[in-house]
């Protein structure tokens, strides 16, 4: 088993995340992201320097706050499927997951000095589509596929394997797996719709309790990631045993369906005030929410507006 007891975020103190990386680069940078795939840039100079841009808003953002952060690799599309159709071999998929992965770890020695602790994630995302659970596998068939990118970012050096946007429990179910058989740490990150339930119809709750009786709660923790606060709120029954094991939001700036963000072709940032107030609402549903950042449409003032909101509370529990 992997030793979560090695994850600093695991404490009681906040830990920010960084936002929405491809809308982000897309939108605000006007870079062309083929398949919303963000890592073909760590294979340029002038893409790794966009990246590079990217990342150290948010560390100056955790330096400023004081708070710890955590930092995903541009890796959520670098599964051996999104990869084959932007034309990646294996070797060249399994070099751009561990360059990532390199590519944080550098910035993290070069602007890391003297703040809280900077967590390095290897980030992967379903083999699907994030919106639509169309792509459904079963544990097995899961474990054996993340299992290739999961290797390459333990080889690279990440600190934990976080798979974000997931849609049904199986896949999530069969990734636990794979990292377990690597010895990562693992996070589970579920989307859900406007009603609270995931895409494939389950409760948030149920998908929690069968991912646990199914991986013997191996998971570190569980986050909720790309639905805005008021579409995961009616997911959050009080006394629930899950709400114990969400950890993490990366929450999206607008309030618009999955279904209507696929369709939009202008970027619906929302309010950032309006968005870190329900942070703090989050934080008296959600016991143990220590891990905050964003999701689509989000950028470095939303999470900048979050830890202004949020990191008072943290120190005043201290």
């Amino acid at each position: 088993m992997p030793d979560n007891a090695v994850l600093p975020q695991l404490s009681p103190d906040l830990f920010l995340t960084d936002g929405g990386l491809e809308t982000t680069l897309i939108f605000h940078d006007g870079l062309d992201l083929p398949d919303f795939a963000a890592f073909p840039l760590l294979d340029t100079a002038e893409g790794r320097a966009a990246l590079e841009r990217y990342f150290l808003a948010y560390l100056a953002i955790a330096r400023a706050h004081g708070t710890g952060l955590v930092l995903e690799t541009a890796t959520w599309r670098a599964s051996s499927d999104w990869g084959k159709r932007l034309g990646y071999s294996s070797a060249a998929l399994r070099a751009v997951n561990i360059a990532a992965v390199e590519h944080l770890r550098t910035l993290r020695t070069a602007h890391g000095q003297g703040q809280p602790p900077i967590v390095i994630s290897g980030n992967i995302g379903p083999r699907g589509d994030g919106y639509s659970p169309s792509t459904v596998m079963t544990p097995t068939e899961s474990a054996a596929y993340h299992s290739e990118q999961i290797r390459a970012l333990a080889d690279g050096g990440a600190d934990l394997i976080t798979a974000l946007t997931l849609t049904h429990v199986d896949e999530a179910i069969g990734i636990v797996r794979a990292a377990v058989e690597h010895s990562m740490p693992v996070v589970i990150s579920f989307t859900v719709e406007l009603d609270g339930l995931l895409p494939s119809g389950q409760r948030l709750d149920e998908a929690i309790a069968e991912l646990d009786a199914a991986t013997a709660a191996a998971a570190a923790y569980v986050m909720v990631n790309c639905a805005h606060p008021t579409h995961l709120m009616p997911a959050l029954e009080a006394g629930s045993p899950a709400l114990a094991r969400i950890r993490g939001v990366r929450a999206n700036a607008s309030t618009l369906s999955h279904a209507e963000l696929d369709e939009a072709d202008e970027l619906d940032a929302g309010d950032p005030v309006a968005l870190a107030a329900l942070y703090r609402d989050l934080t008296e549903l959600l016991p143990n929410l220590t891990v905050m950042g964003g999701c689509c449409g989000t950028d470095d003032r939303h999470v900048d507006a979050i830890a202004a909101a949020c990191a008072p509370i943290f120190s005043a529990t201290e």
